[in-house]
């Protein structure tokens, strides 16, 4: 990965999260981690 690339996506992250947080109140992101939460029990069940 270059570092252009590296950058585009931390500014698309960024952007991403200051949005969620500014017309959705956050509800994107507590979904995501929610889910992301669901997904590392299952991967531990799994191991």
């Amino acid at each position: 990965m270059t570092n252009a690339i590296a950058i585009f996506l931390g500014i698309v992250i960024v952007a991403f999260f200051g949005l969620d947080f500014t017309l959705l109140e956050g509800e994107n992101s507590l979904f995501l981690a929610k889910k992301f939460m669901e997904f590392t029990e299952w991967m531990a069940f799994w191991r």
